[in-house]
């Protein structure tokens, strides 16, 4: 490219073992470009930002970068002193004062790090926390360059939105590595494809590059059928699918539909609805007039939700909302504490945790596929089970390794797998797309465009609700399920706007809408509920008062044992155990003040 380029990779190789990852790769990163990598898992991407960024050489060819230049890494892994405070390690140790007078630097923190003392040390931290310290550490820095692998990870659908209007902001170039493809459309003006040692390059986000990519086999007439099949399919859908969506793809229709036009819709919801009714009859699961607690925590109070043969429903809201109790309160994992959870007589009912433990790590991958089942029937007829391990990214050697050797990428995918070869008409699915790369999400969306299920899905990937549901619904912490005729767009809306649901959520998790309810919860002035949650104020507020004190003494021990490893393990297992604590209390005490308001 141009003399203005900021960094140039010149013929570059590398290897590991007998495997080339990289072949005799030339680019550029230009200033001001901001480039979304792409790939399935192993194929070199994450090698690709560390050879770039010199934290590993080259076999061969050339890395070269501008004189001076700055640039800021997120690995996927974080680089936090555990015995600095969030404060040390995200800004450096400024006083409140300081950093909050600097309006990116507020914006940042505030976005963040909401809900994070800033002098806890970052020992006692969660993962996610640790992953929201690193990323908002790495914003505040002064780079010519930043280079993000799996930023997305951790964040909820407010944070990813934030994070994208952010970098968007931002005058410095950005190289990312992320399997969301709603970011990659939204942030990219480049996108880069890494597989089989080589790297393409394609303008634009990621619509484009589907494009694109159907394009360039159009015309090389090319002989992978499956491959292209799917990619006029994902085009399919990106034209004619979620209304949120109809101004966002930035490529050419024309082209679109030239490529499409003999492309069916990529599912036939009526049909497939027709379908599900005969399989699974009128009742499947009914929510009615449930509370659900957990510890001290409220999450539903007199919630009636009815979902029906064939919906196709994504569950929202901001992490700790109580998305994944309410996956197992569906599943009857867990029961609640007030009301009924009914479900229908002839409903197979299976449920993706975000557990990767369930799987017995010296068994065999092919053997236990074969164990289950070697034929899956769906609406779209019957699939082998090594097709389907094939489709999923198991071949060669992969067929028979252990369950224990596999990558979390692919233990999630091999979890899928098995879930699905037990033809369940009733999927929930808790996260499905962590740790997936985007060929594997296609996959996975082909599956269930033929599947005539019902479908409750959690997930933070926007692009993976718009892609596999039809209704979006909503907690939104006034202990309902409230659905949201525009979408993920109209949570955010909601969310920014601090507003109280309309509707609650009875009906029908295709379509129906809820009845109406009132959008204050304040208690009546000088009713016994009014009260009960005058003295649950008081209370909570005493007992965060002591957990502070508590924490105050534990951060100073931290600091104070900061060389003696053992006892700071413990006090950080403290640490966590008082934060913990501490978020449930600060919960309920929302929860009360809403009745005083």
């Amino acid at each position: 490219m141009a003399a203005a380029n900021l960094l140039n990779l010149e013929k570059v190789s590398k290897s590991y073992g007998v495997r080339p990852l990289l072949t005799e790769v030339s680019l550029g990163v230009g200033e001001g470009m901001r480039i979304g990598i792409v790939g399935r898992n192993g194929d070199g991407k994450t090698t690709l930002l560390e050879v770039m960024t010199g934290l590993e050489e080259p076999d061969s060819g050339r890395v070269s970068m501008s004189r001076g230049l700055h640039v800021g890494y997120l690995h996927q892994g974080d680089e936090l002193v555990d015995t600095h405070t969030v404060r040390e390690a995200v800004l450096g140790g400024l006083e409140d004062h300081e950093w909050a007078a600097d309006q990116k630097t507020r914006e940042v923190v505030e976005e963040l790090l909401a809900g994070v003392a800033l002098d806890r040390p970052v020992l006692g931290l969660s993962g996610g926390e640790r992953r929201r310290c690193s990323l908002a550490a790495l914003l505040l820095g002064d780079h010519d360059l930043i280079v993000l692998d799996e930023p997305t990870n951790h964040l909820d659908v407010e944070a990813v939105a934030w994070l994208a209007g952010h970098l968007k902001k931002r005058a410095s170039a950005m190289v990312v590595v992320t399997h969301d493809r709603w970011f990659l459309d939204e942030v990219c003006q480049w996108t880069w494809e890494v597989h089989d040692g080589v790297v393409d390059a394609y303008e634009g986000g990621y619509a484009a590059y589907v494009l694109a990519k159907a394009e360039r086999a159009r015309q090389a007439s090319a002989s992978e059928a499956r491959r292209a099949n799917l990619a006029k399919k994902e085009l399919a859908w990106l034209r004619r699918g979620a209304p949120a969506r109809t101004a966002k793809p930035k490529f050419r229709i024309e082209a679109a539909n030239a490529l499409i036009e003999d492309v069916p819709p990529p599912r036939d919801r009526l049909e497939l609805q027709k379908f599900a009714t005969q399989r699974l009859g009128k009742q499947v699961l009914d929510v009615e007039d449930v509370d659900l607690q957990r510890g001290e925590r409220t999450l539903l109070t007199g919630a009636t939700w009815r979902l029906g043969p064939g919906d196709r429903v994504g569950l929202v809201g901001v992490n700790g909302a109580g998305k994944t109790s309410v996956l197992s309160l569906l599943s009857g994992d867990l029961e609640p504490t007030a009301g009924k959870v009914k479900r229908g007589r002839t409903v197979a009912m299976r449920h993706l945790t975000q557990q990767l433990d369930d799987l017995d790590p010296n068994v065999r991958v092919l053997p236990m596929v074969e164990s289950y089942r070697r034929v899956v029937k769906t609406d779209g007829g019957e699939i082998s089970a090594t097709s389907m391990l094939e489709r999923f990214g198991f071949t060669g050697d992969k067929l028979t390794a252990r369950i224990g050797e596999l990558s979390g990428g692919e233990r999630r995918r091999f979890q899928l797998l098995m879930l699905l070869l037990e033809e369940p008409n009733v999927l929930l699915l808790d996260e499905p797309t962590n740790d997936l790369d985007i060929d594997t999400l296609q996959v996975l969306e082909d599956f269930l465009d033929a599947w005539p299920g019902t479908l409750v899905v959690v997930s933070h990937d926007r692009y993976f609700l718009e892609r596999v549901t039809d209704s979006v619904w909503a907690l939104l912490g006034d202990g309902q399920v409230s659905m949201l005729p525009r979408g993920v767009d109209e949570y955010l809306e909601r969310r920014a706007q601090g507003m109280a649901p309309t509707g609650a959520g009875t009906g029908s998790g295709a379509g129906a809408g809820g009845s109406d309810v009132p959008t204050s919860k304040r208690a009546k002035p000088g009713s016994a509920e009014e009260r009960a949650a005058r003295k649950a104020v008081t209370r909570v507020e005493k007992a965060i008062k002591r957990l502070d004190a508590r924490e105050a003494e534990l951060n100073a021990q931290v600091l104070e044992h900061a060389s003696d490893h053992a006892k700071v393990a413990t006090l950080g297992a403290e640490l966590s155990a008082l934060a913990a604590e501490k978020d449930e209390l600060e919960l309920e005490w929302l929860e009360a003040s809403e009745l005083l308001e």
